[in-house]
């Protein structure tokens, strides 16, 4: 990863955020500015220069991951040795990640940092996380080809009598299997009237011929999440939910050819809602379109119908409409797609049409 271009990058909004450099400490962003991995670290980033500061325990470990930038490894709080190099770097408006840091935080640097004025600043290296480099890219379609090999295997497991806990084990126990490190999230798997619960916990429901079935789930590698949906039926699914799922599968269509460079977001989620409102289902779509994967599970931009972001070049979201019927089960259809220069591609390759076990 090309981790001093993006420093560079960061270090450029410097001057219109109208502050010397940036104290970067949410570990995501962290990483993606240095390549490390551990659970402990800050990032002082500027024009000037940069430092990376972590805890002890970690000295080894920083000193393979971040052989590129002055490193300060102490048990102590890193305040002091914060403020020392800052001052080094000509520092004297100092930014800070407003979401990112407690108030109890921000109290105690106001403390420490003498003679520096701190300054909130927004969700900057999130803006530069949206759009994702060809290295990026490779991790993604790896990890979402382990996603999509868990689900051929899923398929075959599905018997009469599975629990949904048993049937969420076996889904991340065949992405660990394909190469993921972990699962992105915790597996959703939802049987019968359980898939009108959006994010259904699983529990020991058992599976029974004629039931829907709802699983998202998603494989991590190498720290990079992807996010997928199927719903498929257990035998012959009720009349209702096969309409429903036809409905849905258009309705991601719709926002998937709708996604390009420079689209807002709200006018993505428009195009998917529609579908699913003319077939007069659009008060049981109950949430937005989709969001940014990477990193995080849920990062930016965000495919809302309220929301206000464009969406850029190279950005990776998920489109996942969905349906849900109280009483009677659910159907949500989700893949993760990359916003190319010459149209939607998503990273997938399962089928998104009603699979009958």
């Amino acid at each position: 990863m090309d981790h001093v271009t993006r420093r560079n990058a960061l270090a450029e909004r410097c001057a219109d955020l109208e502050v010397d450099a940036l104290l970067v400490s949410k570990l995501a962003n962290v990483r993606y500015l240095t390549g490390f991995t551990g659970s402990s670290a800050t990032a002082l980033v500027g024009p000037a220069g940069s430092v990376f500061f972590t805890d002890g325990r970690y000295d080894e470990q920083s000193r393979h991951e971040v052989p590129d930038l002055p490193r300060v490894a102490s048990m102590q709080d890193p305040a002091g040795a914060i403020l020392e190099h800052a001052r080094g770097l000509g520092v004297q408006r100092l930014g800070f990640e407003r979401q990112a840091v407690t108030v109890a935080q921000f109290e105690r640097w106001e403390e420490r940092f003498e003679g520096l004025r701190l300054a909130g600043v927004g969700e900057e290296v999130e803006r530069l996380r949206w759009t994702k480099d060809a290295e990026e890219l490779g991790t993604l379609r790896s990890a979402q080809e382990a996603t999509d090999r868990a689900f051929e295997d899923i398929l075959d497991l599905l018997v009469v009598g599975i629990t949904e806990r048993q049937a969420a084990a076996q889904l991340e126990l065949a992405m660990a299997r394909h190469g993921a490190d972990a699962s992105s999230f915790d597996v959703i798997m939802a049987f019968g009237e359980h898939a009108a619960e959006p994010h259904h916990r699983p529990c020991h429901r058992a599976l029974a011929e004629g039931d829907i079935i709802k699983m998202d789930f998603g494989a991590l590698v190498d720290g990079y999440h992807t996010d997928m949906t199927r719903t498929v039926a257990f035998g012959e699914p009720v009349a209702e939910l096969r309409k429903v799922h036809d409905v849905v599968a258009a309705a991601q269509q719709a926002g998937i050819d709708a996604l390009r460079p420079g689209v807002r977001a709200a006018d993505v989620d428009h195009a998917s809602r529609s579908v699913i409102e003319d077939a007069g289902y659009g008060d049981r779509f109950t949430h937005g379109l989709g969001h940014g994967v990477g990193l995080e599970i849920h990062e930016g931009p965000s495919l809302r119908l309220d929301g206000d972001d464009i969406v850029p070049a190279g950005a990776v979201v998920t489109v996942e409409p969905g349906v849900y019927l109280p009483g009677l089960g659910g159907v949500r259809i989700e893949d993760a797609v990359q916003v190319g220069e010459d149209g939607p591609n998503p990273l997938g390759v399962s089928t998104r049409e009603l699979i009958e076990l």
